[in-house]
């Protein structure tokens, strides 16, 4: 054994599951020469399926080792501040914990690379300090990775926030324009705390030895190449881009309540219909809708005629007790609906195991949030994407998909609220299971599943490009060594 490879992640579910699957990449192709210890903050954002989910992966590959961190807490209230602030401040309160933890690991084992989450980045100055090699893993795609590595630029000539810039279109090299009121959260308000932050993190990306991505070329090779020309960070050099993905957290990993009923029936249902006949309409574990949002989806659902399996989540304010199940799927849609549809569609009550349902054959299309990992199970399916972005970087994925990669329809948004109506879900349904544009987005998007394939084959773009970050790690010099060489001019 050549060493520890520290993987340290953001404590979301969805950030968690692509360092886990990092690792266990990882230890598939150079499990002989490294070791994988992941560091795991504790505190402020538990919960009950995040500590399922690491105890799963404790079992089913004890050869990851997670080191959870000292309990750290924050005051949610004081000062007053957003979510994203609290959490930001979360994870910079853990910078002693890291570096204790680093110096345990390194007193043991020689730490190879020190890859990082996004959000972890006053991390980065700490594990410098110690001589040991950085790694951002941007668990998002390239298209948003070049966006995130030309924000700095925008933060500094912005004069007021990006929530009161209606109407005003930011642009990047290469890339398609973003809304200024579509920028992620906590970028939008100035005087929230997690404006500097978001400013802190974007700046440091091009301060790292590498960037891992969770992509793969042939799915975003303009961005690719964008990046690599340097147009992204026109002001400094851009560190070497990774891409290893798709990856895909298999549908026994994924976290999701066995208690919630109908899972195991939609599987079943999507059995008795035909080849790609079937939408499917998820959008993550924080995409709710309102009551009246439902019923628009309802009625254009049913207006299009075509098949569908939906899940629904209770409105934000009424998840009573932790939405096991407990929708009340009358209530909420509109007279008769249940019935109408009953031949033709599926409405399933808070979750789904998303990865099974996309392998489905009778799955033709898929209406998403467009958050990451679900876009890229999409791909890994060979199914075609109705974008309906909500937060985060979504907007960007959407536009990136639509305009860059070319995988995926838009449906119209409200620009105050995000409201989408009944008639633009039927047009959108319409198009992709339809029309000629349709079908080639869909032939097109069977073909991009070949190709996610071929990335992690034997000699895929993503294979050897983890290969290439195995052959740097094994050859630096013993970082515990203050004299040893700094990581930039080990890493040439």
């Amino acid at each position: 054994m050549e060493g520890t490879i520290v993987l340290y992640t953001y404590p979301a579910i969805g950030h968690i599951m692509s360092t886990v699957e990092l690792g266990k990449l990882i230890l598939c192709r150079h499990g002989h020469r490294f070791s994988i210890t992941v560091l795991l903050p504790v505190g402020f954002v538990d919960s009950p399926s995040i500590s399922s989910y690491i105890d799963s992966i404790s079992r089913s590959h004890p050869s990851i080792s997670f080191r959870r961190l000292p309990p750290v807490s924050v005051d949610p209230v004081n000062p007053p501040r957003g979510l994203a602030a609290v959490d930001f401040d979360f994870m910079r309160k853990n910078s002693a914990n890291v570096l204790q933890s680093l110096r345990d690991i390194s007193a043991a084992s020689t730490v190879r690379a020190f890859i990082i989450d996004l959000f972890c980045s006053s991390a980065l100055p700490i594990a410098r300090e110690l001589n040991i090699p950085t790694y951002v893993f941007y668990t998002s795609g390239a298209s948003a990775l070049a966006a995130f590595l030309y924000f700095p630029r925008h933060f500094e000539r912005s004069t007021k926030s990006f929530k009161d810039q209606h109407g005003v279109v930011l642009e990047f090299p290469g890339l398609p324009p973003l809304k200024a009121t579509e920028m992620p959260e906590p970028a939008l308000d100035q005087d929230d705390p997690a404006y500097g932050e978001m400013f802190s993190f974007c700046d440091q990306l091009s301060k790292a030895d590498g960037i891992l991505v969770n992509t793969f070329e042939a799915l975003e090779p303009k961005a690719v190449e964008l990046i690599a020309s340097g147009a992204c960070v026109p002001d400094a050099p851009t560190p070497l881009v990774y891409c290893i993905g798709p990856l895909i957290a298999d549908k026994s990993s994924r976290g999701g309540d066995g208690t919630v009923g109908g899972q195991q029936d939609c599987l079943s249902w999507l059995d008795k219909q035909p080849r790609k006949s079937v939408v499917f309409l998820c959008f993550g574990s924080r995409g709710r809708f309102s009551a009246e949002q439902i019923k628009e989806v309802a009625v254009g659902l049913e207006k299009s005629g075509n098949r569908f399996l939906w899940v629904v989540k209770n409105p934000p304010g009424h998840e009573q007790g932790g939405d096991k199940g407990d929708v009340d799927l009358e209530a909420l849609m509109p007279e008769g609906f249940l019935e109408r549809t009953k031949e033709r569609g599926l409405v399933v009550r808070s979750w789904a195991p998303q990865v099974a349902v996309l392998r489905k054959e009778a799955v033709g299309g898929f209406v998403t949030h467009c958050g990451w990992n679900s876009v890229l199970e999409a791909v890994a399916a060979g199914v075609a994407l109705v974008a309906w972005p909500l937060y985060a970087e979504q907007h960007m994925n959407r536009n990136h998909l639509v305009h860059l990669m070319e995988m995926a329809i838009s449906v119209e948004q409200r620009d105050d609220d995000g409201f989408v109506s009944g008639d633009e879900v039927e047009r959108a349904v319409r198009e992709l299971m339809e029309s000629d544009s349709g079908r080639e987005l869909r032939e097109k998007s069977w073909a991009m599943r070949e190709k996610a394939a071929e990335a992690l084959g034997g000699s895929g773009s993503s294979t050897e490009a983890l290969a290439k970050l195995a052959q740097i790690w094994g050859r630096l010099p013993d970082l515990g060594n203050p004299h040893a060489h700094p990581p930039h001019a080990a890493a040439q």
